[in-house]
């Protein structure tokens, strides 16, 4: 059965450019409610660096009908509960729940969409937890500080440069005047997608989206983000030092946007090189020549080209160099030979058994489809992912390593350990 199958999709538009995407599943009683802004750190400028993830937490310090921590309060108070992230490229929102809450979580979304709270006590609050995030996740944290360093060498111009969480700096000096002009900017409702799946009468909800929402004003359009980033012309490298019990490795390479068909040839190479025990990477480096006790590839779609990171942890008395030699070493065998064939079909089992079990949940459905919208230009497109993966020839994923495995476009950080963490 194709993922096309499994789903039904009911579209609309408010007045004030909301988009709407209901997806009815009565399995069970019910609803995942996700709202998708598009911005993340992307939309941000040097200053106001980390605002995205800021507000990420600021949206739950109350608005004009539900004040502080009531956002939380009636829903768990229903059987629900909610979550957030931030990414490069969007802000998500999402509440779990019985399907008889629908009205109550519509009511509470529009709430803080229509009229948040932004005051210096609750930007104050937050701020100072973000902080305490980026200390624990960065500034304390090895491959934190890993690969906010490995991005400052891919990058040079565009905005992927700096973290998701921002820099300390510029979180401790946002003020409530640039979130109150962020917020208008990038929370109106021509700035975001709900996806709303479970059970759910389609046309009964879609009379609470307008009757909450449609008197909402929109927006300023926003700005629009420009991909300056300059040709790299040769490899970029760094390296740190921090206590650690064995040294490190990350090896980034610039990559296509989630849209250029080159994406989903390295959707497959990742999954053939890094996912699973019998993965290429882990069985030649970890088993076989016990270079290194661990080796992933984090490959993400972006709107704007993203990058293929290696994560290496060594043993340690590893030497880096050789560790290093030996990845190149697989990576140039996938750029002359590309993938077995027994390599090729196991990815494309992998990621399609990987897209069925996404969708196989209210929440997964909502989450897929608006993250295949945002990044793909419309949900239909992820629901093809199958067949695009399964069209996809070994020549197709030789030339896609050849051309972004290229030693040009590599940036290489190496973390050794300091005197302080070999004691």
């Amino acid at each position: 059965m194709t993922a096309r199958a499994l789903i039904e999709v009911e579209e609309a538009r408010l007045s004030n450019g909301l988009t709407i995407r209901l997806v009815p599943n009565h399995s069970v009683p019910t609803v995942s409610y996700y709202t998708f802004f598009r911005v993340g750190s992307r939309n941000e400028r040097p200053g106001i660096t980390g605002i995205s993830h800021l507000f990420e937490h600021m949206m739950f310090n109350g608005a004009k009908k539900y004040g502080p921590k009531e956002f939380d309060r009636v829903l768990e108070s229903s059987g629900g509960y909610s979550n957030a992230y931030t990414s490069w490229d969007m802000t998500v929102y999402h509440e779990e729940f019985a399907a008889e809450a629908l009205e109550t979580v519509i009511d509470l979304e529009s709430d803080r969409m229509r009229s948040l709270t932004i005051s210096d006590r609750t930007l104050h609050s937050e701020r100072e937890v973000v902080k305490e995030e980026r200390r624990v996740r960065v500034d304390n944290e090895i491959v934190g500080l890993m690969d906010e360093e490995l991005n400052t060498l891919i990058y040079k111009a565009h905005p992927y440069r700096w973290p998701v969480i921002g820099w300390m700096k510029d979180i401790e000096n946002i003020t409530r005047a640039d979130c109150e002009a962020y917020f208008r900017t990038y929370y109106a409702p021509n700035n975001a997608t709900l996806y709303v799946a479970g059970d759910i009468d389609p046309k009964k909800t879609l009379r609470l989206i307008r009757s909450y929402y449609g008197d909402i004003r929109p927006g300023p359009k926003p700005l629009e983000v420009i991909d300056a980033e300059p040709e790299q012309r040769g490899e970029r490298r760094a390296t740190l030092r921090q206590p650690a019990q064995a040294p490190s490795l990350m090896v980034g390479f610039r990559g296509p946007k989630a849209t250029d068909e080159d994406t989903f040839a390295l959707d497959l190479v990742q999954y053939a090189l890094s996912v699973g025990e019998g993965s290429r990477l882990t069985r030649e480096l970890v088993y076989t020549r016990e270079l290194a006790v661990s080796v992933g590839l984090d490959w993400s779609w972006r709107i704007d080209p993203g990058a293929l990171v290696f994560h290496l942890e060594l043993k340690p008395d590893s030497d880096p160099a050789t560790v290093e030699k030996a990845l190149y070493e697989e990576l140039a065998r996938v750029a002359e030979s590309g993938l077995s064939d027994r390599e090729l079909e196991k990815a494309k089992n992998n990621l399609g058994a990987h897209l069925l079990r996404e969708l196989a949940t209210n929440s997964g459905r909502a989450n897929a489809l608006g993250t295949y919208e945002l990044l793909l230009g419309h949900w239909r497109k992820g629901l093809e992912l199958s067949e695009r993966y399964e069209a996809i020839t070994r020549e197709q994923v030789r030339a896609a390593a050849a051309k972004y495995f290229d030693p040009l476009r590599r940036s290489v950080v190496t973390l050794l350990p300091s005197a302080e963490g070999q004691r």
